[in-house]
């Protein structure tokens, strides 16, 4: 399907290209406006979390660009890709999203959850750096063989059925601060109260946002080649940052909308799935497992480190959200990285 897509577009005209990247980008908004609304709303109706439903419900759903990408290129033999656009997608995540949302607008955060999910959040990224160290693999490089694979799809499943059980006993008491934040909730609720209906609507916004972001990442790729970038810089950045739209919009939306707590929900859980589901799939799917380029010790595995632990402690501070200083940092860390993967080309 991607290949025919490309193809596709490749006979469009470069002004063509622009148009639809326009479009699509308004249809990734729009998405994400309804993925926003009806998330907070399910939260609402069955007393979950907006942090839960961040990190499971919205975070697998925007998680999925990732996941075809890398599951596509490790069955395709392209095992560099696959392993580099989930690692570069923590990176952009956590650097690149989260910065930018606290820069924009608030981003509380809710201590008793991401004290739960912050810590396998970390954990996923050093058990995914230590996988990938080669003294536990055959050759002379990493392997992420088929097995580490199956336990990274163990350990998912059991990471939502955890996530699902700890909300059970959750109270909600920090959800809504501001009179404008509960008047938005009453409206919103006030428009439909069934639970099948609003699940209907997130599944609509997920797909306007995948659908979109799908269409969007080969459309900007092709303009890039067309004006000169070289192709070697879009796949060590675009491709991770492209996949990485749908948690990009979804987290600004949701800051722009009084809800920070789900905005660093969906990080937090996407950063974990990008792990667990989108290496694990790949891995599992390739025969010979993902072997890891020796590169990867010097730039990508150090600077995911590097922002989760950091993001891990600013999630920790006396303030209960990640401050625009704090942001800006993180920011500022996604920026260097992106600096160095252009002069180490």
């Amino acid at each position: 399907m991607e290949v025919l897509i490309c193809s596709y577009l490749e006979s469009f005209p470069t002004w063509l290209l622009i148009i639809i990247g326009a479009i699509t980008l308004y249809t990734i908004s729009k998405g994400a406006d309804i993925l926003v609304d009806e998330a907070v709303n399910l939260s609402l109706n069955l007393g979950i979390s907006k942090t839960i439903i961040g990190a499971t419900i919205v975070s697998l759903g925007t998680t999925l660009p990732e996941a075809s990408v890398s599951v596509l290129a490790a069955i395709n033999g392209n095992p560099d890709l696959a392993l580099g656009n989930a690692i570069g997608s923590v990176i952009a995540d956590t650097g690149l999203i989260i910065g930018l949302a606290a820069l924009i607008g608030k981003l509380p955060v809710d201590e008793s959850i991401v004290n739960r999910q912050g810590k396998i959040q970390v954990w996923a990224g050093v058990l995914l750096a230590v996988v990938s160290l080669p003294f536990l693999s055959r050759g002379n490089t990493g392997n992420i063989s088929q097995w580490v694979g199956l336990m990274f799809i163990g350990l998912l499943i059991t990471y939502i059925y955890m996530s699902i059980k700890w909300s059970k006993n959750l109270k909600e008491s920090k959800d809504i601060q501001t009179s404008e934040e509960i008047a938005y909730c009453e409206d919103i609720l006030k428009e439909d109260k069934s639970p099948l209906t609003q699940i209907l609507k997130l599944i609509l916004g997920i797909v306007l946002v995948i659908g979109s972001s799908k269409l969007l990442i080969p459309t900007v790729e092709i303009t890039a080649i067309r004006i000169g970038i070289p192709e070697s810089i879009i796949a060590a950045t675009l491709i991770a940052f492209g996949t990485s739209l749908p948690e990009l919009v979804t987290a600004i939306t949701a800051v722009k909308k009084g809800h920070g707590e789900l905005a660093v929900g969906n990080i937090v859980g996407a950063d974990i799935l990008n792990v667990l589901f989108v290496v694990g799939g790949a891995a599992l799917v390739t025969k010979g497992g993902l072997n890891v380029p020796i590169n990867f010790y010097k730039l990508q595995i150090p600077t995911m480190l590097i922002i989760l632990i950091s993001f891990r402690l600013f999630s920790r501070g006396e303030n209960e959200e990640i401050t625009k200083k704090e942001g800006f940092l993180l920011f500022s860390i996604y920026l260097f990285y992106i600096i160095l993967n252009y002069t180490w080309i």
